[in-house]
């Protein structure tokens, strides 16, 4: 019985998934902000698109 409660105590203080939650809060929040500014992305990337297309045309 002893050694069960100190693995689950052990396992309370066990840190180690901490760093893989982080890292999917953030990738969460950075797709909300993606869906959020879809537009405003397509918009960007299209007039970059097009920049590109115009100077590669003329030879830059």
């Amino acid at each position: 019985m002893k050694y069960l409660c100190k693995e689950i105590k052990k396992f309370i203080k066990d840190e180690a998934g901490v760093g893989v939650v982080e890292i999917v809060l953030i990738l969460m929040v950075l797709l909300g902000l993606v869906i959020i500014f879809k537009n405003e992305i397509e918009g960007i990337m299209t007039s970059i698109f097009k920049s590109l297309k115009v100077k590669i045309n003329n030879g830059f």
